[in-house]
């Protein structure tokens, strides 16, 4: 078996209503998903993270390094592509390419062999994983605070038990916003906060101290990811757990948060940083520091499925009988080829996730989907 080719589909959806994170604006949901094929027929599908246009002109240059290369030695394709461009990235889109063809290499793995990549990867752990609803950007011509109170009350009737507030924006009305979710949700479900790196390390000190009153489990990106010295100011002055890693790529890019201790909580992403082969690498290193795993996600059902194999296989730490098990992010946020790009939804049931079972990632990829939401015209 060798590969005989490797193709991009990007996908497309323009928003009725734009929102936004503290650093990024959404007027249209954009992703890329990879698709390595077979001579013997057998496809693979990965995702990257990030622009659509710029993953694809990466992955096109892997391309020519794969073609005919079998595409069971997952380590060697890593390799190779990752030296092919090392001195010119060791991070950014360089990793983010790469991460959606890996994805697609285990995928083709799991066929070939006829069992999930969570066997591959190990074995389970479990079967369905606890989701936690992420959702609250600001959003054009709305009343944040109410907006966001009714929104995440509204997970918590669908049976979220765990959540995810965006903030970053204006420390007062952050603030406002997380009093009056907590107020709506009541003290028995857990809130986490995302910054998503919009804050200076004193408005990050000071939002953390005085929202600690509203029992938040997690702090996530309070400042920027490069700024490993403002990760442990922040972290040194005020209470709440810090997570961070969904830009942080490959097991050297987590080496030094994790050596330093910046966080509790790392946040590595199938799709942005390396794909399983690089994942694999970054959950043990975060089992040699005691460090939390809480992929971050933000795709298509191929991105849920992905993750949803890797956390199945995630080892307990410390092994006893109430492990503390992974939790995994699901995005509530307009998205209507999310779901769409598959043949079976991957969807929740009061706020549980139940693992793929096929073999690969476990999902049928559909085709007149990737066709009904390919762009229109040129992204």
């Amino acid at each position: 078996m060798k590969i005989a080719d490797i193709r991009t589909h990007f996908l497309e959806h323009r928003l009725e209503t734009a929102f936004e994170s503290a650093s990024m604006r959404f007027d249209r949901r954009l992703h890329l998903l990879v698709e390595v094929i077979c001579d013997d027929g057998t496809v693979g599908w990965g995702e990257c993270l990030g622009p659509p246009l710029p993953n694809a002109a990466v992955v096109e240059a892997y391309r020519d390094l794969l073609l005919g290369s079998d595409p069971l030695e997952t380590e060697r394709a890593w390799a190779l592509c990752y030296n092919a461009l090392r001195d010119q990235g060791q991070r950014g889109l360089t990793i983010t390419a790469l991460s959606g063809i890996d994805i697609a290499l285990w995928d083709i793995k799991g066929k070939h062999f006829g069992v999930p990549v969570s066997t591959l990867l190990g074995g389970r752990f479990r079967d369905r994983v606890e989701a936690y609803a992420t959702g609250s950007f600001r959003r054009d011509g709305v009343d944040r605070v109410r907006d966001n109170e009714a929104e995440m009350a509204g997970h918590a009737a669908a049976g979220f038990r765990r959540m995810k507030l965006k903030i970053g924006f204006d420390l007062a009305e952050d603030l406002r916003v997380i009093a009056a979710v907590r107020e709506a949700i009541g003290p028995d479900r857990m809130l986490m906060i995302d910054a998503n790196h919009g804050y200076t390390v004193g408005e990050a000190i000071r939002l953390g101290q005085q929202a600690e009153r509203y029992d938040i489990d997690w702090f996530e990106e309070p400042v920027v990811p490069e700024q490993l010295d403002a990760y442990l100011a922040v972290k040194a002055q005020q209470p709440i757990p810090l997570a961070a890693g969904e830009t942080w790529h490959t097991r050297w890019g987590f080496h030094a948060p994790m050596q330093r201790r910046c966080v509790e909580i790392v946040q590595p992403d199938l799709c942005g940083m390396g794909g399983f082969t690089e994942a694999r690498r970054v959950a043990d290193m975060a089992s040699l520091y005691g460090i939390r795993v809480v992929p971050h996600i933000w795709g298509t059902a191929v991105q849920l499925a992905a993750a949803l194999q890797f956390m199945a296989a995630m080892v307990p730490d410390p092994m006893r009988r109430a492990s503390v098990a992974p939790i995994m992010e699901f995005d509530r946020t307009e998205n209507p080829f999310r779901q769409a790009v598959v043949t079976q939804s991957i969807e929740h049931e009061n706020g549980w996730v139940r693992v793929p079972d096929g073999p690969g990632l476990g999902i049928e990829i559909d085709r007149a989907a990737l066709s009904a939401f390919a762009p229109k015209m040129t992204i």
